[in-house]
């Protein structure tokens, strides 16, 4: 076994596209990663997670795992009742893995997890009551008030992804219609690409020549990546994807009131392309524009990498306060 400290844990990020996990210490450092493609099953998506714990472990002296799950946990963080993006379905993930595997495991939400990376290491440590919204296959969104995570009655809050900003707009997996995250999400953006496609004023466009000759090719980072270099009708679905980001940021702030809202997940680090649009679009579209304090906008600082860092944090907090998997969990925690 390689390296031992008493202060490592494994955070896995669960997503509804990659599984990834690492090796983090105290410090918010990653030490060791692996990546696996989201399997569809749970029979695999349970082989794979214990298969990259089993690996790093062998590797490292981790003392607890901590899961980022894309998904409703139940408020003791014991069952994950629904997931729209992966298989599991009121199942009693962290104790049956610890079960498995012989050693103590912590799920989370995954942006809960991402906010309690960026409360700790990142982007909200100056945050007073902070809104944390990761951009990726969805949308999530965690909720720091004071320091401590918003869960709301029975452990679900903050769902923002899938609040419907468009009546009978694009189909969600959530099973509604016009939900915020198909619209500025990483999916989204291939999907308001495809409906620019169908246009004929767009002008030249490589994104176009090679998603003519490669369907597969068109992917959220590829448009980012167009984008980067001008493309017009990558422009054009980053500029549609910052005025949604900016009427949902609008919407939030009038329920929550935020002071500081962080953008985080895979699209956080292409904040460059349409943060400064989606800042205009929000300070336009609140209630009382002109006439209010507004929250402060950053982009993450820990990219893509927040969420399996917090749910490693999470899985240190837990261990030290010796809650285990099936134990009671009396008060929200970091």
């Amino acid at each position: 076994m390689g390296a031992s400290t008493n202060d490592l844990t494994i955070g896995i990020d669960i997503g509804g596209t990659s599984v990834r996990a690492a090796v983090v210490d105290s410090h918010g450092s990653m030490l060791d990663t692996l990546r696996a493609a989201t399997p569809p099953t749970v029979s695999a998506l349970e082989h794979c997670l214990d298969r990259m714990v089993t690996e790093l472990r062998d590797r490292w002296s981790a003392q607890a795992v901590g899961l980022a799950i894309a998904g409703f946990l139940s408020p003791d963080r014991q069952v994950v009742r629904f997931a729209p993006h992966l298989p599991w379905r009121e199942a009693p993930v962290p104790a049956a893995m610890s079960a498995r595997l012989g050693l103590p495991v912590f799920a989370e939400h995954d942006a809960n997890s991402a906010a309690v990376a960026e409360l700790h290491f990142g982007a909200a440590a100056r945050g007073n009551n902070t809104l944390v919204m990761t951009l990726g296959t969805g949308i999530g969104a965690g909720m720091l008030m004071g320091g401590q995570l918003y869960r709301g009655t029975f452990g679900v809050a903050p769902e923002l992804g899938h609040i419907v900003v468009v009546p009978d707009g694009r189909p969600c997996s959530c099973g509604k219609r016009g939900c915020l995250e198909r619209y500025c999400s990483g999916t989204a953006l291939v999907d308001t690409v495809i409906e620019l496609l169908a246009r004929d004023d767009m002008g030249h466009s490589v994104l176009a020549a090679e998603s003519a000759a490669d369907p597969g090719s068109l992917t959220g980072r590829r448009v980012a990546a167009a984008a980067a270099e001008g493309d017009p009708v990558a422009v054009a679905a980053f500029a549609s994807l910052a005025h949604w980001l900016g009427q949902g940021m609008a919407l939030i702030a009038d329920v929550f009131d935020p002071d500081l809202i962080v953008i985080a997940g895979g699209l956080g680090m292409a904040a460059g392309l349409y943060l400064d649009e989606a800042r205009e679009h929000y300070a336009s579209m609140v209630t009382g524009a002109g006439h209010r304090q507004l929250a402060r906008i950053r982009s993450t600082q820990l990219g893509e990498n927040a969420g399996l860092i917090g749910a490693a944090q999470v899985a240190r907090t837990d261990l030290a306060a010796g809650l285990a998997p099936g134990g009671p969990i009396t008060s929200p925690r970091e």
